[in-house]
């Protein structure tokens, strides 16, 4: 690490702030060119004590640059994670309110539940799905708190991988019933399809995600527990949304998860 404790705490808050308050900001590396990874997640994760300390609940962590085409255009070889509030939480059919947001995206994902503990490192896909309890359709909604949405990642990182909220589907299958890799989605908005995607646009497969975030969680001595709701990475592309737009996600075996922003 780079950043002492006071920087850190410092650089918290000022994230955090331009959340809460709705005002972007310039990237943190602007002025912190040196900073680290560590550095990154520990701001990442003072961000996380600032919100429970305050009776914000945490409602599950989420995965991020899952793509590998993405990780290579970034020259980054393993993705990014971070957590889900319940202030973000959204029910299928949602109003949702754009003011909530600085310049808010939208992609298509899948979620999975986990009915056992995931624990790496050495974590794989056998592992993982063995984990599952049950996997539903999801949008995740990201907003970069930096202006224009330019970022570098381990500002990204230390914005909490850009988590904004997330609109989840009612029906869910167990992942046994599932071919997830194979798992056709289309996004559309106001109507007209805009984005197309399959499973394996995420590491190969979306348990693969989930393996990757227990692994990257016992790096850092943490494990995913039992009960702990994961939305795996974007199948599509992100997909920039505003005041009346609709949105209606289409997941083959799963249904579909609509919302509106007003």
């Amino acid at each position: 690490m780079t950043l002492t404790d006071e920087q850190i705490a410092r650089l918290a808050e000022h994230v955090e702030n331009a959340e809460l308050n709705k005002q972007p900001i310039t990237k943190i590396t602007d002025d912190h060119p040196d900073m680290d990874w560590e550095d990154a997640y520990a701001i990442q994760y003072a961000i996380r004590q600032r919100k429970l300390d305050r009776g914000t609940k945490l409602a599950g962590l989420k995965m991020g640059l899952t793509s590998f085409a993405k990780m290579k255009q970034m020259g980054v070889e393993t993705p990014v994670f971070g957590f889900l509030t319940d202030y973000g939480t959204y029910a299928d059919g949602a109003e949702i309110d754009t003011s909530a947001f600085i310049h808010p995206r939208i992609e298509g994902e899948v979620a999975v539940m986990m009915k056992t503990t995931l624990k790496g490192p050495d974590c794989d896909i056998t592992k993982a799905l063995t984990a599952i309890d049950f996997v539903m359709p999801a949008v995740e909604i990201i907003d970069s708190r930096y202006e224009n949405f330019k970022f570098d990642l381990k500002s990204v990182v230390a914005d909490n991988t850009s988590a904004a909220g997330f609109v989840t589907g009612s029906n869910m299958k167990k992942v046994e019933d599932l071919d997830l890799p194979t798992l056709g989605v289309v996004l559309e908005k106001n109507g007209e399809i805009v984005e197309l995607g399959a499973g394996a646009a995420v590491l190969g497969h979306p348990a693969a995600s989930a393996a990757m975030l227990a692994n990257m969680l016992a790096a850092r001595g943490e494990e995913i527990p039992a009960g702990t709701f994961i939305m795996t990475g974007g199948i599509t592309a992100a997909v920039a949304v505003e005041k009346g737009d609709n949105i209606n996600m289409r997941c083959q075996h799963l249904g579909s998860v609509s919302m509106r922003f007003i």
